[in-house]
């Protein structure tokens, strides 16, 4: 199914053919193969890389391409319909750095443009093994010994664990709770950085999650991102940003999901006609493409905001929400439609289901997106 959109740019339209093009001939012919090996698509990642799409909101000075980010999410929409795992990966990258980008100083000159160059993959390091959610409460230390950083604690849950170049450190080098925290960037090949086996995860079987176990691992002080006792500021502000890229690739995944529905509704006939004429499926089919057309007017709105200045921490959790739950609405709904053969893995429904229900996860689970919206409710 097409998808009207309406674009900043001429330009802007060209990159989103581009790139569609790029993920029918990249990663749809890929993805059943790499996601029954759960071996992650590095190579697939070097070719968005080299295309310019590890780096698209970033300033073209430092080699990024300085698109807005409504561009940037309908990028990550289009990744995420042929294949969720590299349209997260893009934006665990993205993620990544923002840190450096947002709150670095001559870091910014010196570090950025090799990590949005395009051979450079990011991960982002906030989550423990004891506070997920409850992320100022963080026990991960980092002491000073000279000139370095000492780091030692286990991050859990990270995202590109083991095979990152670098990463976001988010541990702490003062007293408890938020203000105690800072942000550090360490070199993946740091002596005392020791990735954990990867867990066997639902969906996203791709996409390697582990623990990350940090054993004195020495930091140079000039990769402090910020100042000492910032990096909760920064986390908080970074994800965000992040939670724009999730509710973008929850949009994309439930509309590979609706389209494939539609398809097959079309396409199957009962009692003489096709499956799509019947009221009971006809209208079901009509309340998903609602909501997912919502769920991405909701993520352009807030990212329309951020492009222009404006808050927008709100808007993105409301984003964040609402796209994807819609989005484990969507895929349920779209193997309810095919029936028994919406549950066996010779399509893809089945997968966009395990997929989706990551997404209410990460970046800040669905109850603190509410607990977020109700707190500035109550404001």
């Amino acid at each position: 199914m097409t998808v009207d959109r309406i674009l900043p740019s001429d330009e802007a339209y060209e990159l989103l053919d581009l790139v569609t093009e790029l993920a029918d001939r990249e990663l749809a012919p890929k993805v059943v193969d790499f996601e029954d090996r759960g071996v992650f698509p590095r190579e697939v990642l070097r070719t968005l890389g080299r295309a310019g799409l590890l780096g698209l909101p970033y300033p073209e000075e430092h080699g990024g391409a300085a698109q807005p980010y409504e561009v940037y999410l309908q990028v990550l929409e289009i990744l995420a319909g042929r294949w969720l795992a590299v349209a997260e990966a893009v934006s665990v990258h993205t993620l990544s750095c923002y840190p450096v980008a947002t709150f670095g100083g001559e870091q910014v000159r010196k570090l950025l443009p090799d990590m949005i160059g395009g051979e450079l993959l990011g991960a982002y390091c906030l989550s423990e093994p004891q506070g997920g959610s409850d992320a100022a409460a963080l026990t991960t230390r980092a002491t000073r010994a000279g000139g370095d950083y000492l780091v030692s604690g286990t991050k859990a849950w990270i995202t590109h664990a083991g095979i990152a170049d670098f990463y976001n450190v988010f541990c702490r080098t003062g007293g408890p709770g938020a203000r105690g925290i800072s942000c550090l960037l360490a070199d993946a090949n740091t002596a005392g950085i020791v990735p954990q086996t990867p867990e066997r995860t639902m969906g996203l079987r791709s996409s390697p999650i582990a623990q990350i176990a940090f054993d004195d691992a020495r930091v140079p002080v000039d990769r402090l991102i910020g100042a000492e006792g910032e990096g909760f500021r920064i986390a908080l502000s970074a994800l965000d940003s992040g939670r724009l890229g999730i509710a973008a690739c929850a949009v994309g995944l439930a509309q590979a999901a609706l389209d494939y529905a539609v398809d097959y509704a079309r396409q199957r006939e009962q009692f003489g006609q096709p499956l799509i004429d019947f009221q009971g499926l006809g209208f079901l089919l009509a309340d998903l493409a609602t909501q997912v057309s919502a769920a991405r007017a909701l993520t352009l709105a807030a990212a329309r905001l951020r492009d222009a200045g404006r808050p927008y921490s709100i808007e993105a959790a409301k984003a964040k929400l609402f796209a994807t739950d819609t989005a484990m609405r969507v895929t349920t709904d779209a193997v309810q439609v095919l029936g028994g053969a919406g549950y066996v893995c010779d399509h893809p429904v089945e997968r966009y289901m395990r997929e989706a229900k990551v997404l209410q996860i990460v970046e800040g689970t669905n109850q603190i997106q509410r607990l977020v919206i109700a707190r500035s409710l109550a404001r």
